[in-house]
């Protein structure tokens, strides 16, 4: 399906056109070592919205699966030139990088299936925890406005990479029960990382998933995160939706499969929340 160009015109807010682009590239990390949480959906569907209203987005994909490649319409099988290659044998970043198809200003640097047997071979490399950061180094990111990295659903070095390489951490917390189990883990590797290998890391953005206003569980949970997290948690908060779950098996993301509905209002607003608290900081 092709991209429905009037649909930055249509956002709740009324807002067009363009959004402030940030003063540099802003790299994050989606992560969160529960899976089914949402990372995937979230990285890919801010990165369409963003690359809507005038952003140059990369997002790069961290996880074996290669669903968020599978999402943007990036090929990713065979002998396809991937991250894995990037981070084990030094291929430069620009090698991998595609446009996504119907999408200006939006790219992919895909996932293979190898990439499951990084973790293992990382671990003999010099500087493991920094393949990723030293990648991005050397690749012109200048015209880019976000980088945003899809997590795999660990704690192991890939996401490690991932942490090490950004600036920013957002954290897409469901709002369903055990929503905040793990989750101090997590918060205790960003701040090792931070003390160790990435002073500039900070968990910038926390996002509410699957949320289902049928129910008190979700409000609850709602209510929780943002009594722990205060200010880092976006005002928007992203519904269930069968039409998001649906737009990766048609190598789209919900802002271009089905933009009326929920799931792409609440994402459209989520980014515009996350460009504009740039904007103003």
């Amino acid at each position: 399906m092709t991209q429905t160009a009037p649909l930055a015109g249509n956002s709740p807010s009324g807002q067009e056109g363009h959004w402030p682009r940030p003063p540099k590239t802003r790299v994050i990390a989606v992560a969160n070592q529960k899976g089914g949480v949402g990372k995937t959906t979230t990285s890919v569907n801010l990165a369409a919205a963003l690359s809507m209203h005038g952003q140059r987005v990369l997002v790069i994909d961290l996880d074996p699966q290669g669903n968020a490649s599978t999402a943007l319409a990036t090929e990713h099988r065979g002998d396809v030139p991937d991250i894995y290659q990037v981070l084990v044998d030094d291929l430069p970043m620009s090698e991998i990088v595609r446009e996504v198809p119907d999408m200006p200003g939006l790219y992919c640097a895909p996932a293979t299936i190898n990439l499951a047997g990084a973790e293992i071979e990382l671990v003999s490399l010099v500087a493991r925890e920094a393949r990723l950061r030293r990648a991005l180094a050397s690749f012109d990111s200048v015209e880019l406005d976000y980088i945003i990295i899809d997590c795999p659903p660990s704690l192991g070095l890939l996401t490690v990479n991932s942490l090490v390489a950004a600036e920013e951490v957002l954290i897409p917390i469901q709002c369903e029960y055990y929503a905040l189990e793990g989750l101090s883990q997590l918060l205790h590797n960003i701040d090792l990382i931070k003390a160790h290998l990435n002073a500039n890391l900070q968990v910038s953005t926390i996002l509410l998933t699957m949320y289902d206003g049928r129910t008190r569980l979700a409000s609850q949970v709602a209510d929780e995160v943002r009594v722990h997290f205060r200010d880092t948690v976006l005002d928007t908060v992203i519904p269930r939706s069968v039409r998001v779950s649906e737009a990766p098996s048609y190598g789209q993301s919900v802002m271009t499969y089905d933009p009326g509905s929920s799931g792409a209002t609440a994402y459209m607003d989520a980014a515009r929340e996350i460009a504009y608290r740039a904007a103003s900081v």
